[in-house]
């Protein structure tokens, strides 16, 4: 297994307010950039009805793939980066904290990092970002990679991006991904429940006290869905002051029943996201709580 560090889409989406105009960029068939080592070619290769396959170029599905080519995506873009011979080997090591340039003819290009095959281009100016936009070209054409124009979108003011719309005054989860969970029909089995809470908590920072609804879910076993299996169907409820209409009375008692609650009041949670705007380093902070017999959570505001 390849050890290299992924981006964090947290981390990638900071400092957005800064900026004007953006440019969502997504890279063509990116895994099949990468060409295949001998050894990777034997152990990667597949049967077919008319023979024995060996992979020329890296497929997509690979364990490894997504580290491979985010590692030469930083290298093209970020800077070619080594990690300096005086590292201890013993600690902890950020290839971008400790590593160094290998040569001086790569620097960073965009000055920030990508997520995998979607890269973000930003500018304070318009001129600004057609430099950065001319800089890139130049990377990729030098490092063989290729732009999907069609799924890129250049010089805008809101763009997409890592499921959620940036802009230099906001960041909201996109309408699209919210709107498959918000009509998603109650589960039925654990791991189905498990799917759900998985999917939202990508946008668990939307949702206010989501810790204390998931908490409940989080708690749930197999043997808790015989409860629930063959009930009426919850639906999605948009007030959360009505969240007994559309439900059985049977589901108001004994586990089950308080998970179904909960899922509703993700899911109306879910239909009224706000949106969040980018910290600002100059504002004071505060911290919100909220407590009870069985639950504790806190959320950081300005």
């Amino acid at each position: 297994m390849m050890v290299y560090p992924m981006p964090l889409i947290n981390d990638s989406l900071e400092d957005l307010d800064k900026v004007l105009w953006h440019c969502s960029l997504d890279m063509a068939s990116c895994f099949w950039v990468v060409t295949m080592t001998s050894r990777a070619r034997e152990i990667s290769a597949f049967i077919t009805l008319f023979g024995l396959f060996e992979w020329l170029r890296m497929p997509f599905g690979l364990k490894n793939a997504p580290q491979i080519y985010q590692r030469l995506v930083d290298n093209a873009l970020y800077g070619h980066l080594k990690i300096s011979a005086n590292s201890d080997p013993a600690l902890p090591i950020d290839v971008f904290k400790d590593g160094e340039p290998a040569t001086d003819q790569k620097p960073s290009v965009l000055g920030r990092r990508s997520y995998i095959d979607d890269i973000l281009v930003t500018a304070s100016d318009w001129d600004v970002l057609c430099e950065n936009v001319e800089k890139l070209l130049e990377a990729c054409d030098r490092w063989n990679l290729s732009i999907s124009v069609v799924k890129s979108f250049w010089g805008l003011r809101k763009v997409d991006y890592l499921g959620h719309r940036v802009s230099a005054d906001d960041l909201e989860a996109h309408p699209k991904d919210l709107e498959s969970l918000a009509n998603l029909p109650s589960p039925r089995t654990l791991r189905s429940m498990q799917s759900f809470l998985g999917s939202l908590n990508y946008f668990s920072r939307f949702i206010e006290d989501f810790a204390i609804y998931a908490a409940v879910l989080y708690e749930l076993r197999e043997a808790d869905f015989h409860e629930i299996r063959g009930k009426e169907e919850i639906k999605p409820v948009p007030d959360p002051q009505r969240i007994g209409d559309g439900r059985s009375t049977v589901l108001d008692d004994g586990r089950g029943g308080r998970a179904m609650i909960a899922f509703t009041m993700l899911k109306a949670k879910i239909a009224s996201t706000p949106i969040l705007r980018h910290f600002d380093p100059d504002r004071a902070l505060v911290v919100v709580v909220y407590a009870s017999k069985w639950a504790i959570s806190a959320s950081l505001m300005q």
